[in-house]
Formats: structure tokens, sequence, C-alpha cells
């Protein structure tokens, strides 16, 4: 009687050992630091070294010059002109902010950019989410014609648009009606803004059509789907379209300086080139100062929109 052989035994493959993966590991993640560098210990401490001299690099040149700007004003003028110039003040006086804020008749300017950069944002949010939603969701006839057309303005020169824009403020079409030294000056110019409205139509194209036709069956009408459905999921663009509408008015120079000639009118940007000949140096730094909070007060209470609107386009479900 024969006997047959016993199956040979089959043994488990050998786990690849920790080299070999480490270095499957590095080939194929391609980084300026390996994987397996940053293992070691040499590695992370370099790794966090080269980190933390960048880090305060950055932070050196964003920083220094608003500490330069705000201690600027604290030193006598004769301080603030020397050479070498001092780092620390050697008296501290807030005097140049207090001057500035009287002599410069800063609370009457700050109002008046107040007042005219929140009448070009309303305007602004208004008309060009209405034109950015039609065009994106109501499909109008020539639609494309129309946003071929408005986007063909960027490629205009801002320079070359002043004169246009003075005669018509000057003598308004239709009828005839002068808008210098008025707010309306700087809200009409300021709701045909061609990036802002392309910015909005490119979130609304991104908003599912189904969310859409869901509201129209429940019986929403189209102004009811933009502002329950539309608005609400806007949130980040409409943050970033308000940054912009606000800093583009705020920091805006030739415009305000055209058509406001009446002193009493003119905005912070203009009024402190027109009203620094006649003051200290240390003073006009100060009036810098003062003028510059309200658009960093706007960034930190903004900055959580301007991190959203760089990945918006997502939606909820």
């Amino acid at each position: 009687m024969t006997q047959t052989a016993p199956p040979p035994v089959q043994r488990p493959p050998a786990a690849p050992s920790r080299r070999s993966a480490d270095a499957s590991a590095e080939r194929s993640v391609r980084t300026l630091v390996s994987p397996l560098a940053l293992a070691r210990r040499r590695g992370k401490v370099a790794y966090w070294a080269v980190f933390a001299l960048v880090t305060a690099l950055f932070v050196f040149a964003f920083l220094f010059p608003v500490y330069w700007m705000v201690t600027g004003a604290m030193k006598p003028p004769e301080e603030v002109v020397r050479t070498p110039p001092t780092l620390v003040p050697e008296q501290w006086r807030v005097t140049g902010y207090t001057d500035a804020w009287d002599l410069m008749r800063l609370p009457t300017h700050l109002w008046n950019t107040v007042v005219q950069a929140t009448g070009a944002w309303v305007l602004q949010i208004v008309f060009c989410t209405a034109a950015a939603y039609a065009l994106s969701k109501l499909k109008p006839v020539f639609g494309t014609v129309i946003l071929g057309g408005i986007l063909a303005t960027l490629m205009v020169p801002v320079q070359a648009l002043v004169v246009p824009k003075y005669l018509t403020i000057a003598d308004l079409p239709l009828i005839h009606v002068n808008l210098l030294n008025d707010p309306l000056a700087i809200w009409l110019p300021a709701v045909a803004n061609a990036f802002n409205l392309y910015l909005l139509k490119r979130f609304f194209d991104q908003i599912p059509r189904d969310v859409l036709e869901a509201a129209e069956i429940d019986g929403a009408g189209r102004l009811r789907t933009l502002r329950s459905i539309v608005l609400p999921l806007s949130r980040p663009v409409l943050g970033v379209v308000s940054i912009f509408a606000l800093v583009a008015v705020w920091q805006d120079f030739l415009w305000p300086l055209m058509v406001f000639s009446d002193t009493g009118k003119q905005p912070i940007s203009v009024a402190l080139v027109q009203l620094s000949q006649n003051v200290p140096l240390t003073v006009l730094i100060g009036a810098m100062v003062i003028a510059s909070i309200p658009m960093v007060l706007m960034f930190l209470v903004f900055q959580r929109h301007i991190i959203a609107g760089i990945s918006a386009g997502s939606t909820k479900g």
C-alpha cells in the first residue's frame, strides 16, 4: 500500500520590515523634507528650528511697521526725524493722537468715510447679488453676452474711466442733476463692480439645482428662494464681497479728491493729505494710526469669513 506524501506546509508571508516600509513611504511622498528624515530626532529639531525662524521673520516683517507707526506718534517731533532713529521713544507722549483728533477734525472725516463706505456697501450687496442671481439661476435671454460685456469692463484701466465718470456725476444724464459733494457720487459708481458680481455669480453657480427645485416645489417664489435659500448659503462669499467693497471705498483717494471740493465732506483718505501741510509729523502719524483702526477691527471681525471665502462653494446637506 503506497503512502502519499503530506502536503507542504504553507508559511504566511513575512511582514515587511520597518526599514522597507519607511523606504516605500519615502518613495510615495515627494516633499522637501521626507517623512523618514522627520522621524529622526535630528530631522525634527531642524524642521522646527527652520519653522520657528521663518515664522519669526514673517511676524517681524508684518508687525514692525505697525509698531513703528504707533510709537512714532508718541515721540517728540525732533526725535522722529533723528538719525539714527530710536526704536523705543525716550519720552512717551499721547499728544500726537489728541492733537490729531482735534486739529485735523478726524471725527468729521471719519464719519464722512463711514457714510460713504456703508452706502456703497449696501447698494453693492443689493444690486450685485440680484444681478449675479439673475445671471446664474434665472438664465435670462442673452445672459452670456451681458456677462461678457460686464467682464470686459475689467480690462479697461481705472484711470481711463475717471473723466467719463466725472462728467456723468457733474451732469447726470436725463435728469441733469449735479452730484458733486454728495455721497451719491461715491455710491453710484461703486455699484458697478464687475469683479464682485462675477465672484457672486461663480458662487451661485455651485449651489445645486436640486436645492432650488425643492424650494419651488414647496411654493417658494424667486425672491423667497433668494432670501431664504441662496443668501444663507452665501454667507462666506458675501463676507468676502463686503470686505472688498468697504476697503475699496475706505482707501480710495483719487475719485473722492475729484468729487469732494468741500473740505467738510471729504473722507479721511483725502483729508489726511489736504491737512498734512500745516501739522507736525507726529500729529500726522497719529492721524494715520487712528484712520487705520477701523480697517484693522473690520479684519478681526470678518477674518472667519475671509478664510471661509477661500473654500467657498461647498453646500452642507
